[in-house]
């Protein structure tokens, strides 16, 4: 990447999708190896359980997360973070409405289309 390639992106100018009630995305910006996605949730979503090979960056911005990963479970709230693994089932669920930031690597092609 050349500092040509650098573009700024303004919040109002991206999209904010739902993909599933309870839940707003807004893909941030992204290339071929990142992805940068803001997640809405209202408080009481339940995400399905599900993978993908891409490995997750998670930081809870505001609100408070159940998260289960694998076997594990454990509670996120305001200023956490943690990693997903990509091949790693989870499920998150909103005991209040919050707000996160995902990181993708590398980025995902079915979000991207919907940008």
């Amino acid at each position: 990447m050349t500092a040509e390639e650098i573009t700024n992106i303004r919040l109002e100018d991206t999209k904010v999708l739902t993909p599933e009630p309870g839940l707003l995305r807004q893909v941030l910006v992204f290339n071929q190896s990142l992805m940068l996605v803001r997640h809405l949730m209202e408080k009481g979503w339940v995400g399905a359980r599900h993978s993908h090979p891409h490995d997750q960056l998670v930081y809870v911005i505001r609100g408070h997360l159940q998260f289960t990963g694998g076997d594990i479970t454990f509670d996120a709230r305001a200023g956490d973070s943690f990693i997903v693994p990509g091949g790693v089932e989870h499920q998150a669920r909103a005991l209040e409405e919050s707000e996160v930031l995902d990181v993708f690597h590398p980025f995902r092609e079915e979000y991207a289309e919907n940008s």
